[in-house]
């Protein structure tokens, strides 16, 4: 039997939203890409509709061979009845088959009516029908039946038909946080898939709180009910199943009104679910919700008939949550008028924007964004990390169960400097990107794939920007040398073009160093060293030797010490003679003018002349 269903079987295991709104319920077909890529005369990208079992794999995409087979065609039967198996081969492509009963990849259903596109579905709820899907492990997507047909004509025409599935948008990736939310139930008693609901939460529950607690997520539980029509509000399936007078309902566990649990007792816990969320969400400890339901799960379960408030109790003061606070976000259950937390989950329920309503349980939403597959850990965890914006996903998703680092073969296709072990290669949940990195606070600049340059200041830290550098006996020596411009020029000591080489200078050699009588010089590696003979110490700045007492002046000093005395007698000496000259100059400029005033010492008297003048 072809494995589809229509957008108005709703029923998973639950009761309905309500028995009215079936008929008004908008059911959004949550779609991926269909790429065919050869032969060229039918080339084209098609929509296709993500099934809801098996595992999509969101954020990536798969290539592959289309393969029709010519027996068993609606796979009615086991293709291992036929002695057919459509594995892969090691180092093949990916085989995609119409349904997963031999081995393949994915599976392509081509729909049997002309219709628009629908969400496939498991068509009945007996165990063996769901445990079957429930071991469907490869993606699975409805394709129209004129393209199913196209492909179809292809394929026994002899040609080779490639084609790719694509989920890379199939999940909003907008940002650095993923919002996502469950749509559960606290019943443990609806059969496989109570079971398979109640295995993921505990499964799922480590990789949650990790996500919540490190900021990369915002989660919320929800809770559907029904409510009862005014009608048969006072009816004992009514009375049994609903609380707050027929405004929120849930159906019987065992579906036997007679015994067991009523389908008030689940509304009443989911109601308490909702606000131990609530409250630890005030605290801001909300990942508590996961211990709680995992908890409680396990020390309260319907079977052993202590799904009720007493073991609650027990488990929300084991979690060290305000009891009190939450049986006031609670309510009263019997009180004729609405519960404001239930009411808001019955609002919720109703598709806003591109969701559409959320009719089936258990039902996961990502970034508004209905998932579709198997609700298994390693697959819900690829739709979470399919949310978050390239580069910014957190090391949850990028472990090897979750993704393959790309970066890890042929470094993907990056730039690379081998010798600084420096990768322009960055692994995303989507895949690789070419991105020149930020090392030591120095950022390379360049298209990423060919090519990569440090820039800024600092650039001599990586990699000794491309110039030479040497380390022996514990000294290392680099030609880098950054003044705004990096330039290669080897250092004091070497010589050479400073990219490829440089060698050391031997200063003794040369006679660049050591050149006083009293020194012996001996090379190093990068410098040399000077001793002096007998006790006498070495000054490197003057190249010279002196007694380590400083009282006997040896070589240059005494030579030099000699010449600084002459000239500080010469100086001398010339000051006295320029001085003497100076003042007799001064004192006879002084006499000569005093003389025509007044006699001096040594002159006679003036004699004193009358004019002729006549007044």
């Amino acid at each position: 039997m072809e494995l589809r269903t229509f957008h108005h079987h709703l029923l998973q295991g639950f009761m309905l939203l309500s028995l009215i709104s079936n008929c008004y319920a908008r059911f959004v077909v949550e779609k991926n890409s269909l790429t065919v890529t050869s032969p060229e005369k039918i080339k084209g990208t098609h929509d296709s509709a993500i099934g809801n079992f098996g595992i999509p794999q969101y954020g990536g995409s798969m290539a592959g061979v289309v393969v029709y087979p010519k027996e068993n065609q609606k796979a009615c039967k086991s293709f291992d009845d036929f002695g057919i198996s459509f594995k892969s081969k090691p180092g093949s492509l990916p085989t995609f088959v119409l349904v997963d009963r031999g081995g393949a990849s994915a599976v392509l259903v081509a729909d049997d009516i002309e219709e628009a596109l629908i969400t496939m579905d498991n068509p009945e709820e007996d165990s063996s029908s769901a445990k079957y899907i429930e071991n469907i492990t490869i993606p699975s997507a409805l394709i129209e039946k004129t393209f199913g047909e196209t492909l179809k004509k292809a394929i026994s025409g002899g040609d080779m038909v490639n084609v790719n599935l694509d989920w890379r948008e199939a999940v909003p990736h907008p940002d650095d946080r993923v919002e996502y939310e469950l749509w559960t139930n606290s019943n443990d008693e609806c059969g496989v898939k109570c079971d398979m609901l109640m295995a993921f939460v505990k499964d799922f529950k480590g990789a949650a709180q990790i996500l919540e607690k490190g900021g990369y997520s915002q989660f919320t539980p929800h809770y559907i009910t029904w409510y009862c029509p005014q009608a048969f509000t006072l009816s004992r399936q009514c009375k049994s199943q609903c609380i707050n007078r027929g405004r929120y309902c849930a159906p019987d566990p065992e579906q036997d009104f007679s015994s067991g649990y009523e389908g008030k007792d689940v509304v009443i816990e989911n109601l308490r679910q909702l606000c131990v969320f609530k409250v630890a969400n005030e605290t801001n400890r909300p990942w508590v919700w996961w211990d709680y339901v995992t908890d409680f799960q396990i020390r309260c379960p319907m079977k052993e008939k202590k799904y009720n408030k007493e073991c609650a109790d027990v488990v929300i003061k084991s979690l060290g949550l305000d009891a009190k606070k939450i049986e006031k976000c609670m309510g009263d259950p019997d009180a004729d008028m609405e519960n404001s937390v239930l009411k808001e989950e019955q609002d919720a329920q109703v598709g806003k924007g591109s969701r559409g309503d959320v009719t089936i349980l258990p039902t996961l939403v990502v970034n508004n964004r209905q998932y579709r597959g198997k609700l298994a850990k390693g697959a819900v965890l690829k739709a979470i990390c399919a949310g978050f914006e390239e580069t910014t996903e957190p090391a949850v998703c990028l472990s090897g169960d979750v993704e393959t680092n790309e970066c890890l073969e042929n470094n993907g296709g990056c730039w690379q400097d081998k010798a600084a072990n420096l990768t322009a290669c960055r692994d995303t949940f989507r895949g690789r990107v070419c991105e020149c990195p930020l090392v030591d606070g120095v950022q390379f600049k360049g298209d990423g794939y060919s090519h990569c340059e440090p820039g800024g200041p600092g650039r001599c830290k990586i990699n000794n920007g491309g110039c030479w550098h040497e380390s022996q006996n514990g000294r290392a020596y680099s030609a880098c040398l950054d003044n705004g411009d990096v330039k290669c020029q080897c250092p004091p000591g070497f010589k050479g073009d400073g990219v490829k080489s440089c060698e050391d200078i031997d200063e003794c050699k040369e006679k660049r160093a050591c050149q006083c009588p009293e020194c012996s010089c001996k090379n190093t590696w990068g410098s040399y060293e000077c001793t002096c003979n007998g006790d006498l110490l070495y000054i490197r700045d003057h190249d010279t030797c002196i007694s380590k007492s400083g009282t006997e002046v040896r070589s240059a000093w005494a030579a030099m010490s000699v010449i600084l005395i002459g000239l500080a007698m010469a100086g001398g000496g010339a000051y006295l003679v320029y001085k003497y000259r100076l003042r007799s100059y001064m004192d006879s400029e002084i006499r000569a003018i005093m003389a025509q005033y007044m006699p001096l010492d040594s002159q006679g008297e003036v004699p004193n002349y009358v004019s002729n003048d006549r007044a």
